[in-house]
């Protein structure tokens, strides 16, 4: 019995079970783990941008140049109709920097256009600085203005600058072949056709452009980035048709004296004198799925609302021949005073949705509740759906009773919120900066820049403005204030909309050829009916030029048809019952270059101011 042994255990057979078990044991763990994390506050997420604090790359200070764009010859003749061009310089500089983020936009720089010529003469100069001494390359574009079509692209030149150093004797008026194989090819059709009827004609054009060193650039340590010193120019965009889709009107001044206003839409763009702070640096936010996409244009339906917001942009700064150009060569107050005539001073209680981009380029447009002009005043519209941007929010003008007294001062009184004499809307506005006070806030849900960077914008725009008392607002901490100075200048624009006569702007984006068309026809059409004080014969034209810019722009909505034969109507309704005295011309913006009101010609301030008829010379 001892040597017996005891039996041993047999181990159990593996059951179907066992897994579930496992399984249980896991997720009760699993379970357990975030019921002990049940209840805690937490943070919710935000969306990725907005502020962004890279830091500017490191790099040694660069050199300050001047580039002039002085002219260009024999270019090819885009328009058939009058055998010539509307030439204007695109032109992009490139410099051996890394910058903060790949997307970063470019440097860039625009030129008036020059009509009917195909030897312009521009003589624009552009004053860049921090170039390093690895030198740069400008590519310079020549096109075509047809602000009814797309414009054509006469060809291409590349200035390259391989150093530059101290002793560098720069680039004097040199000659540059426009390379033809970017350019269009009826351009250059039409002119070889001209080229064989006469032999004093050159196929190839040329660009003349010089390059001169200023000196090195004073930016202390850090020598990352290239930005604009000037000229300052700027730009005036109106539109009659966006005016008329979105009821925005213009005021303007008649024959009489008479109050007048025009339907224009108005997008401004002010070049500031850099550098842009560099905290100064904010991306889009992307508080939609879908949102990454329209940026980057990557998902099909992100390219399609890209391509949207591109040519939305483009048409609300579009070039033509209503466009007005001028210049400063530097921050002044009669830089400040254009920058008020652009917004019309305190007149209307408007507000303007502003950008800011890295390079200093100040876009603006009106805004408001209505559906029209809050569509088109986006921020990634006006940033032309770029990803990083300065700043942006909203802005507003106001004029003060007293100029030596700071807005917010105790006892001060200011426009539109209290009738104020001496200004508008009963007088005209008075022409000394410091009664006028800018009220800037960082209201935008695309970029929310940061409130602690208000000082920062506050002093670059001083020093842009001088003579403007500038007065910032944190649209989340200084929210009820904001809302009861915005909600004082919107009842203001309803109040002072009354009593107005309003005219329908007879202007509109046609192209050149398309003006000599228009010409043609009138001419036809003759004198007969000029003792009925030109009325039918205003009708006629009006009638014209619709079927002209019917015969260039296809796929017409029947309803837009409709709504602008109605409003054609209703113009010559209006005509034929207007107060003795006014006459059937577009009033102009007070304010503008050579008016009366507000005048800021070459004359008066030294600016180079080019309209219209400069151009034309």
């Amino acid at each position: 019995m001892e040597n017996e042994k005891e039996p041993q255990p047999h181990p159990r057979k593996d059951h179907r079970t066992d897994a579930f078990a496992t399984k249980l044991v896991d997720k009760t763990a699993s379970w357990q783990h975030k019921a002990g994390k049940h209840g805690a506050k937490q943070e919710k997420p935000q969306p990725a941008g907005g502020f962004d604090d890279t830091p500017i790359p490191d790099a040694p200070p660069g050199y300050t140049v001047k580039i002039t764009f002085h002219r260009a010859e024999s270019l090819p003749m885009a328009d058939i109709n009058s055998f010539s061009s509307d030439p204007y310089v695109l032109a992009q500089l490139n410099v051996d920097l890394p910058s903060r983020h790949k997307q970063d936009p470019y440097m860039r720089f625009r030129t008036p256009t020059i009509r009917r010529s195909t030897d312009p003469v521009w003589n624009c100069e552009w004053i860049v600085a921090n170039v390093p001494s690895t030198g740069f390359k400008l590519k310079a574009r020549i096109y075509d203005e047809d602000p009814a079509d797309h414009d054509d692209r006469l060809g291409n030149v590349h200035v390259h600058v391989d150093s530059l150093h101290d002793g560098w004797t720069g680039i004097n008026e040199q000659y540059y072949k426009i390379k033809k194989r970017m350019g269009s090819k009826r351009a250059y059709f039409i002119r070889g056709c001209a080229a064989m009827l006469s032999h004093g004609l050159e196929m190839s054009g040329k660009l003349i452009v010089s390059v001169e060193l200023l000196g090195k650039t004073e930016v202390g340590s850090n020598g990352g980035r290239v930005w604009t010193v000037g000229p300052c120019t700027w730009s005036r965009h109106l539109s009659p048709m966006i005016g008329r889709l979105t009821g925005t009107k213009e005021p303007g001044q008649g024959k009489n004296g008479a109050k007048t206003e025009q339907y224009n839409f108005q997008a401004n763009q002010f070049q500031l004198s850099g550098p842009v702070p560099s905290p100064l640096y904010h991306r889009y936010v992307e508080f939609k799925p879908f949102i990454a996409g329209m940026f980057t244009g990557k998902s099909l339906r992100g390219w399609i609302l890209n391509r949207a917001l591109h040519h939305q942009h483009s048409r609300v700064y579009n070039y033509d021949r209503t466009t007005v150009y001028g210049s400063f060569p530097f921050p002044s107050k009669d830089m400040t005073l254009q920058f008020l005539d652009l917004v019309h001073y305190d007149r209307g209680g408007r507000i303007f949705t502003y950008v800011l981009t890295l390079d200093g380029l100040f876009r603006f447009t009106e805004t408001g509740k209505e559906f029209g002009i809050d569509m088109l005043s986006k921020h990634t519209m006006h940033s032309d759906v770029n990803i990083y941007v300065a700043f942006s929010g909203e802005f507003f003008i106001r004029r003060l009773k007293t100029p030596h007294r700071e807005p917010f001062d105790s006892g001060q009184e200011t426009h539109p919120a209290v009738e104020i004499e001496g200004g508008p809307p009963s007088s005209d506005p008075p022409s000394d900066p410091a009664y006028y006070a800018l009220y800037i806030d960082n209201d935008s849900g695309t970029y929310r820049p940061s409130a602690k960077l208000l000082p920062l914008l506050k002093e670059f725009f001083q020093k842009n403005f001088p003579g403007l008392k500038i007065v910032t607002l944190d649209c989340q901490a200084d929210e009820e204030k904001m809302g009861k100075l915005k909600k004082e200048q919107r009842e203001r624009k309803k109040a002072e909309g009354h009593g107005m006569v309003y005219m329908q702007d007879e202007g509109s984006s046609l192209s050149s050829s398309d003006e000599e068309e228009l010409e043609e026809r009138m001419r036809e059409y003759g004198e007969e009916d000029a003792d009925d004080g030109g009325r039918k014969k205003e009708k006629m034209k009006m009638k014209i030029k619709r079927e002209i810019k019917e015969s260039k722009v296809g796929g017409w909505v029947h309803g837009d048809r409709e709504r602008e034969d109605k409003e054609t109507r209703e113009d010559m309704q209006e005509e034929d019952g207007r107060p003795e005295g006014i006459d059937g011309e577009v009033g102009h913006s007070s304010g503008g270059l050579g008016q009366k009101d507000g005048v800021l010609g070459a004359k008066e301030n030294g600016a180079i101011a080019q309209n219209e008829k400069v151009e034309g010379r």
